[in-house]
This record gives structure tokens, C-alpha cells and sequence, in this order.
């Protein structure tokens, strides 16, 4: 497995220290840095400036949100920081929630599933480098009933793009694995990941003629280290509430995809109550309803030799890409539990031995 995280630009105490943390971040050996951008600041100066202080780390967009930008805006953007890291650039896509694109944007919701093919379909077409001319439901260019006539950008694209898309619900899968190059998933639990997610991953790659291989599985957690069951049981307590947020708190009174995917993974019930009681306001009674199990299972939060199993069944449910979210109250903590467990995930790789045979180191 490859090695990731994702940050927030703005996410630290000071916009020095996540700087500092991606730079010593890859020094440690990571793969990948994706940049969030939610409601804080937006990913694309930040990617630009670590791009500028990284020499071999990929940088991706995790997320670009849909409705923010016009499809060839997104094109524009993603061009420019590929051109400018010297091919190192990852473009991550996400149709967010209403809540965000609606309350914060004043964009309408509505049809982000035809929204988003259209908009990798544009972007594609954008940085091919051709005249852009499109006609589909949501988009058109040029602009139907005036006098434009198709243009191309005065800048060409010097390297592939990968397009990754972040994607929870069975449609938006199914796109995924028809027309993307990764999936940026979360609230992933290896053992219903088969009916949650990778069956809808699958027959997206067949509609394609694809399969798994030509897919990379990008999933995250948090990682974090217990010295012995004490302060193992003392770490899960205190996620509950962050797990019930999510459950509760993401998104709009009907819309919580993150609620959807804990469901379909054997805990509907409890995703109900929990988001029942937290839109109700009883926030402590939400996080009771979470049990240790609903964290430990979409965490890789335990003993060293717990976190170690945890990866190897990450590995083998098949990601690709583990994006790994390092606890800890300083930057020097944060860097050296991502340190071990990069460290962690090379020993959990298959060694090949002579003969082909793998083994597990």
C-alpha cells in the first residue's frame, strides 16, 4: 500500500506549522498529501505553495468541491498545479452536501451526480487541449444563443492528471469506477466494504470494461497509538462524540451521506438514533449511542500490534492507499505517530520470495 494523509490548510495553530508538517511529512517517506477544503481554506494555494517546498510527494486536491468553480475553472486550476509541482498532481472532486453548497456557496444542490460526470467529462476535454465544445444537461460550451465560438486554453498540460473522486453513495461509486482513476473514500470498515462500497465500485469498472487493478482505493482514518488497554479504552471514548458529529451534524436535515454509508455497513439503526438525537440538540446522547466497536472498526486506533493486524485487513479488502491521520497535541507528536505508522504499513507489504511466493514480513 501507498501512503497518504490529508490536511487543512488552516487546520493547525499557526499556517507555518502545516506547512512544516507536509515538508517533514515527506521526508518520512509519504506518498501522497491531499489538501481539504470543506468550509476553511481552499486546497488550491495551499497545494501550490507545498508544492513549491516538496521535491517528490504527490499533491491532490482532497477536495475540490463541485458548484465552487466551473468545470473549466477546475481544468484550469488542475493544469496549472500539475504544470507548476512538475507532474506531481492529483485532482480530487467532490459534490460536498447541500449544507456547504448551498448554505455557504448559494449554489444549488441538485443533480450532483450528473453534475460531476459532466464536469470530468469538460475537464477532460480541457486538458486534452482542443476546442472546448460540449453540450450536456447541466453544462454547455460554448453558451447556446450568443456569439462565442469554441476556444482552447493559451496553456497545454504537460503531464497525465489523475482524476480521483470522493464518493459515498451507490451511484456516485458506480461513476467512479466507470470514469475515475481513484476513489477518495471514508467511513470504511473492511468487513461490509464488499456490499457497501466495492460492488458498486465494480460494476462501474465493468460498465468500462475495467477492473479493481486500474482503480486506486484511496480510504483514511485515524491512526493513533495506545500503550495498553487503559488508554485504549480512554482513546475510543473520546472519538464517540467526533463519530456522532459526522452521523448527526454532516450535512442537511436530509441529506448525511456519511449516515448512508455507516448504515449500509450494519449499523442503521444506531445511525438513526444518533442523528435523531443530535439534530434534537442532545449531543451527549448521541455520542453514548456509538458504540467501541463503530470506532474501532473505521479507525486504525489501538496497540501498536492492534494497528499492524488493522492495515494488513485494510490491505487485504483492497486498498490501494491508506490515508493515514496522525493523532497527537504537537507536531512533533503528529509526526511521530505518522512515522510509525508508515513504518507499520511497509511491514505489512508482502515480501516476494524466490519462487514468486509472497510472504508477509
Amino acid at each position: 500500500m501507498r501512503t497518504a494523509t490529508t490536511i487543512e490548510a488552516s487546520g493547525g495553530e499557526h499556517w507555518s506549522q502545516q506547512s512544516d508538517f507536509v515538508v517533514e511529512a515527506e521526508k518520512l517517506g509519504l506518498d501522497v498529501c491531499w489538501v481539504a477544503e470543506a468550509w476553511g481554506s481552499d486546497a488550491p494555494s495551499a497545494l501550490g505553495y507545498y508544492a513549491a517546498r516538496t521535491d517528490r510527494m504527490l499533491l491532490g486536491s482532497g477536495v475540490m468541491q463541485l458548484g465552487t468553480r466551473t468545470p473549466t475553472a477546475v481544468a484550469q486550476t488542475a493544469i496549472t498545479l500539475s504544470n507548476l509541482s512538475g507532474g506531481r498532481f492529483l485532482l480530487g472532486l467532490g459534490a460536498s452536501g447541500p449544507q456547504v453548497i448551498e448554505g455557504l456557496h448559494g449554489v444549488p444542490f441538485a443533480r450532483p451526480l450528473r453534475r460531476m460526470r459532466e464536469t470530468l467529462e469538460i475537464v477532460r476535454q480541457v486538458v486534452a487541449g482542443g476546442r472546448l465544445s460540449y453540450s450536456g444537461a447541466e453544462f454547455a460550451l460554448p453558451l447556446p444563443g450568443g456569439e462565442t465560438v469554441p476556444m482552447r486554453l493559451s496553456m497545454r498540460a504537460e503531464h497525465e492528471i489523475p482524476v480521483y473522486l470522493a464518493a459515498l453513495s451507490p451511484a456516485m461509486l458506480r461513476l467512479t469506477g466507470e470514469a475515475a482513476d481513484g476513489w477518495l473514500g471514508t467511513s470504511f470498515v473492511p468487513e461490509g466494504a464488499t456490499g457497501a462500497y466495492f460492488a458498486h465500485l465494480d460494476e462501474g469498472l465493468a460498465r468500462s470494461g475495467r477492473t479493481r487493478a486500474d482503480l486506486d482505493v484511496c480510504q483514511g482514518a485515524e491512526v493513533a497509538f495506545a500503550s495498553d488497554e487503559e488508554a485504549l479504552g480512554a482513546m475510543v471514548a473520546g472519538r464517540k462524540k467526533e463519530l456522532a458529529f459526522s452521523l448527526g451534524g454532516m450535512g442537511s436535515a436530509s441529506t448525511n451521506f456519511y449516515n448512508s454509508a455507516y448504515s449500509r455497513q450494519g449499523w442503521a439503526e444506531v445511525a438513526a438514533e444518533v442523528r435523531e438525537r443530535w439534530q434534537a440538540g442532545d449531543r451527549d446522547g448521541a455520542a453514548a449511542l456509538v458504540t467501541d466497536e463503530m470506532v474501532l472498526g473505521t479507525t486504525l486506533i489501538g496497540t501498536e500490534a492492534m494497528v499492524r493486524e488493522r492495515l494488513a485487513v485494510w490491505r487485504d479488502a483492497g486498498v490501494d492507499t491508506v490515508r493515514l491521520y496522525p493523532a497527537g497535541e504537537t507536531l512533533e507528536d503528529r509526526l511521530t505517530t505518522l512515522g510509525r505508522a508508515i513504518e507499520l504499513v511497509r511491514e505489512a507489504e508482502p515480501v516476494r520470495e524466490a519462487g514468486g511466493t509472497a510472504r508477509v514480513s
